[in-house]
């Protein structure tokens, strides 16, 4: 299978802002005719099986604030990385413990160990590496953790939300290349 530079695919997560936590729609977000349209060319060069395709349409939908599109591909896609996708939809909806319910199907997921790794460079201040201890205790990404501390930054501790924002892009990214590489979907 040939693929492309993780670069092409991860260019469709680059936004002037980052996505929410929560459904909130950001003026800048690409339509869904304006991603099929970017995403197309990449597919078709990369290769990709439909199962995949599926997959990656979803999360790029999802990071553009398409939820509910997000939503349909995802409930169709029965399998790990189908319901880490709905769990992230899910927990912006808000609907926490639906989230928690996805992520309990998830299991212990390949990518958790790199999220972990990941997330422990993004935190500099005394706060952040606080919140991210919470998140991720001793290193290992805990997406229950993760639920719980954006319901907290969403309902109370506004001040958290930029940390977990880049966290959030993180989980993105990395979920997308484990899909786009794995040969197993």
């Amino acid at each position: 299978m040939s693929a492309l530079p993780a670069t092409e695919f991860h260019l469709l997560l680059e936004t002037a802002e980052p996505a929410s936590l929560g459904p909130e729609v950001r003026p800048s977000r690409k339509s869904i005719a304006e991603l099929d349209a970017l995403l197309a060319p990449l597919f078709e060069q990369g290769n990709l099986p439909a199962s995949k395709r599926a997959l990656i349409r979803a999360l790029v939908f999802l990071w553009h604030d398409h939820l509910d599109e997000s939503h349909t591909l995802a409930q169709a896609i029965a399998n790990a990385d189908g319901s880490f996708l709905h769990g992230i939809m899910h927990r912006r909806e808000p609907d926490y413990d639906n989230a928690k319910y996805w992520f309990h199907r998830v299991g212990q997921h390949p990518a958790f160990p790199l999220l972990g790794r990941q997330a422990a460079a993004l935190a500099a201040t005394a706060g952040e590496k606080d919140l991210l201890a919470k998140i991720s205790p001793e290193g290992k990404w805990d997406p229950f953790l993760f639920i719980d501390a954006c319901q907290r930054a969403r309902r109370h501790a506004p001040a958290d939300a930029p940390l977990l924002q880049q966290l959030q892009k993180v989980e993105f990214s990395t979920l997308l290349e484990r899909m786009r590489l794995s040969s197993h979907v």
